[in-house]
């Protein structure tokens, strides 16, 4: 398993998406991208909240993007020196809010190759537990929920994001009730009315009843992914 460093991101209110995505892009992403020990580093911009597929709970989450980060050092992600406080300030530029989770990263389906994947379409979506269930209970059933996705015909790449950390504010760890998010999901298929037809299948069915069997909330949202490295 991968562990990767997740920014769950609101932009500022005064900004238009289109400022905020291309902020993000062009010039905090060259920002951090100087973090030292950074092997890949993805952004996922928003674009599409609807559910699509599935008849489920919807949270109040409302993300403008999430970040990704594959980093050497998770207990002090950007090194030492200025940069840190560099990349702090640019952050008060442009977002509203930023929540932080370290995360176990399991991959079901491969993921496609960063070309193909430019033409796929991405869905993210943020899970919690159901209330009875422990975090271990809920990741042992998370894990038999794999071998159902992997009988949805139409999904190009699937991955698991298995929360193991979290910070509400940024570099200050918290609850789960204070951020109570077990995971976050990322699926790949070639369009929407693929994914559409996958969840709508009698495979789909079944998955997704399984899933109502350990969640209590399904967040979907659509993003535009950029590899910054």
């Amino acid at each position: 398993m991968s562990k990767v460093r997740m920014g769950l991101i609101r932009k500022k209110t005064d900004l238009s998406m289109e400022d905020f995505q291309a902020y993000w892009l062009n010039h905090h992403g060259q920002l951090v991208r100087q973090t030292p020990g950074l092997s890949e580093y993805w952004q996922n911009h928003v674009i599409d909240r609807l559910q699509r597929g599935i008849d489920f709970t919807r949270g109040a989450w409302e993300f403008d993007g999430f970040s990704q980060l594959w980093i050497a050092d998770q207990h002090q992600p950007f090194g030492g020196g200025e940069l840190p406080e560099k990349i702090l300030a640019d952050e008060n530029k442009f977002l509203g809010s930023l929540h932080i989770v370290a995360i176990e990263q399991a991959t079901v389906v491969a993921v496609p190759e960063t070309s193909i994947r430019k033409k796929m379409m991405k869905r993210m979506s943020v899970i919690r537990r159901r209330p009875e269930l422990t975090e271990s209970e809920f990741r042992d059933e998370w894990k038999v929920h794999a071998d159902w996705v992997k009988t949805m015909s139409g999904v190009v790449g699937y991955r698991q994001n298995a929360v193991v950390a979290r910070e509400l504010f940024k570099g200050h760890p918290c609850s789960h009730d204070d951020l109570p998010i077990d995971g976050i999901v990322e699926f790949w298929f070639e369009s929407t009315d693929a994914l559409q037809a996958a969840f709508g299948s009698p495979q789909g069915q079944k998955t997704m009843a399984h899933a109502k069997t350990f969640l209590s909330e399904i967040t979907a949202f659509l993003v535009d992914e950029h590899r910054i490295i």
